[in-house]
Parts: structure tokens; sequence; C-alpha cells
């Protein structure tokens, strides 16, 4: 089966990348960049006008649940279990070079 790619435009699209190839690379990767080339092409002539695109191959379902409304813990409480608070807030290091 002839490859859909040229060892030149191998060699050119490895040049690009900047990565350094063999001639029995080139070869190898001329012959699979062609399968892939073929493979892409059949998949484009199963695709039919009467197909509706999708985004996923089976119907997704939200799986999420509603929100609730819910009493929250007590502030004070929360903030007992906390290393380091300040004004009502957690304290954490800082992590950034950044004036505040």
């Amino acid at each position: 089966m002839p490859a859909a790619i040229s060892r030149e435009e191998v060699a050119h699209l490895a040049h690009l990348a900047r990565l350094a190839v063999t001639e029995q690379e080139l070869d190898r990767f001329a012959d699979q960049l062609g399968g892939i080339l073929e493979a892409v092409a059949r998949v484009g002539e199963v695709a039919a006008a009467d197909v509706p695109p999708t985004s996923h191959s089976v119907p997704l379902n939200n799986v999420l649940r509603d929100d609730v409304v819910a009493p929250c813990l007590p502030r004070d409480d929360v903030l007992a279990g906390a290393p380091d608070a300040d004004q009502h807030r957690f304290r954490v290091p800082r992590i950034l070079d950044e004036e505040a």
C-alpha cells in the first residue's frame, strides 16, 4: 500500500519540529503517517450529511445533583480547626512574591 506522504514531506516535518531522524526512520515514518492519513480518509468517507454531528458516542445525562440550600457550620466552629485564622478567614502562607 503506497504511502500518502513522501519521505521528503516527512523530512520537512521533522526539520520543522527540530527532530533528528535517520534514513530508516524517514521510510518507517512515511509508511506510518501514510497509514494514519488513509484511516482518517476512510472515516471521512463514512460521514454522511444525514448523520448529525455528536460530541459523544453515547447520550450523556447530567450526573450532578440538584442544589439544595442547607445550613452551614458556624464560622467559629470551622475556624476553630484551622492552624491559623485572621479576621474570620483562613490564613495561609504566601506562595507568590507579589505585593499584597
